[in-house]
């Protein structure tokens, strides 16, 4: 007997990627405003600018750290 995997149910591929979709718009939602608070906090000290390469860089961390973190709990 073949047991079947999640994707070989019929109509459950677009529930994973509903979910998949879900987890991802998350996290970028949760990167995005980490990356803002540690923004904020950056630029209150004496007066230094938080550069847009700087931006970007905190935001891919973010979003690997929630990658590892989701891929640890859903794996």
């Amino acid at each position: 007997m073949k047991l079947l995997t999640f994707l070989d149910g019929g109509s459950l591929a677009g529930v994973f990627f509903m979910i998949v979709g879900m987890i991802i718009i998350g996290a970028l939602f949760f990167s995005i405003i980490v990356t803002f608070i540690v923004k904020l906090i950056y630029e209150s000290k004496d007066n230094r600018k938080f550069s847009r390469k700087q931006f970007i860089m905190t935001f891919i961390i973010c979003l690997l750290v929630c990658g590892l973190i989701s891929g640890y709990i859903c794996g």
